[in-house]
């Protein structure tokens, strides 16, 4: 593929806007189509970015000749029926986070797009800036020894009334889908998916988890993670990871983060930088090169942010859920896998 990379987008809300802006600065890409369920909607997003082509229906955009590869904006409680259908349509697909509402349908997606031979990537930005790919580095050259701790947090004051789609079981809400996948993809982004989960959490009325407190643990690694998500308390949204031979520490924002400083015994603290967003820009364009790249490569997977990685963490959401006493309409019957040493649940 040596030309531009065609995007189609699937939403018109307001993550779609962010990303569409940040798209519109890449220079081997362009957005040649935006869908949402009304024309109306996919009409006025395409006049205020000045896209060619506008579907009041999804399908519409997944049978657009055009497109190379979509993005999928919607909530998380739609991600199963709009990936699916643009799959089944021979797109490309980069997919919003949380991944899915559960993995049982993160699993039937990565079926689907492995046997038609396609991409599909998790749109976990964080993997894919620069800032946090400098940390890895470091930490698997040793920078700080072994990781014995690691610690996150993403909450919002709010509030979100009884009507927000956060507070919607049928919409997947409640605090961890919507922000704890970001700290616990953080912790499985250093040490992989734990062997025990713990959790504790306040519901709402409505059954969905207005805050929600983590502890991961990795038996072979004698490590652990301390986690918590919130939509009525305005936490810090720092990360530190914490090693036998150091800490690397990040401010407010670790998830899209623009430094760090690594504290290492006998020396100054260092502070990284790298690959700061740009003027206007949020980050996510660091994501869309990835994805141009794979593409351009041939690759119908990240290696930054791969398929088993996100069934990985939708497990452990999953696990989560069991622990806090939270289950969506669209589980149905299905129970998560067993987890070694899971704490008593708690409504």
């Amino acid at each position: 593929m040596s030309r531009a990379v065609r995007w189609g987008v699937l939403a018109t809300g307001g993550i779609a806007a962010t990303f569409t802006e940040d798209l519109r600065s890449m220079p081997d890409a362009e957005v040649v189509a935006v869908a949402s369920r009304t024309d109306a909607a996919a009409k006025a997003f395409a006049q205020r970015f000045g896209i060619p082509r506008a579907y009041g229906s999804w399908a519409g955009l997944a049978a657009d000749d055009e497109v190379d590869v979509v993005y999928v904006a919607t909530p998380h409680s739609a991600h199963r029926e709009a990936v699916a259908l643009c799959l089944e349509a021979g797109k490309h697909v980069l997919c919003e986070k949380a991944f899915t509402l559960n993995a049982r349908e993160a699993d039937e997606l990565v079926k689907l797009a492995r046997d038609r031979g396609l991409f599909l990537m998790e749109a976990m930005w964080t993997y894919c800036n620069p800032v946090i790919r400098r940390m890895t580095e470091l930490v698997r050259d040793g920078a700080i020894g072994d990781i014995r701790t690691v610690q996150a947090d993403f909450g919002l004051a709010g509030p979100f009334g009884p009507e927000h789609r956060l507070r919607d079981p049928a919409l997947g809400g409640g605090a961890l889908l919507d922000l704890g996948v970001y700290p616990v993809s953080f912790a499985h982004l250093l040490l992989g998916e734990p062997d025990r989960v713990q959790a504790d959490a306040l519901l709402s009325p409505e059954g969905v988890d207005l805050h929600t407190a983590m502890l991961l643990g990795w038996s072979e690694a004698g490590a652990s993670a301390l986690l918590n998500c919130s939509i009525v308390a305005d936490t810090p949204l720092t990360a530190s990871v914490t090693g036998t031979k150091g800490r690397i520490d990040f401010p407010r924002g670790f998830f899209y983060p623009e430094r760090f400083v690594l504290h290492r015994e006998g020396h100054e603290p260092e502070e990284f930088t790298a690959g700061a967003a740009g003027e206007g820009l949020r980050g996510m364009q660091f994501e869309q090169a990835e994805v141009a790249r794979a593409l351009r490569a041939g690759e119908t997977e990240s290696p930054l942010v791969p398929l088993d990685g996100s069934l990985a963490v939708m497990r452990t959401l999953d696990a989560v859920r069991d622990r806090i006493g939270v289950r969506y309409p669209a589980d149905g019957l299905v129970r998560p896998a067993p987890v070694r040493g899971a704490g008593p649940k708690r409504a």
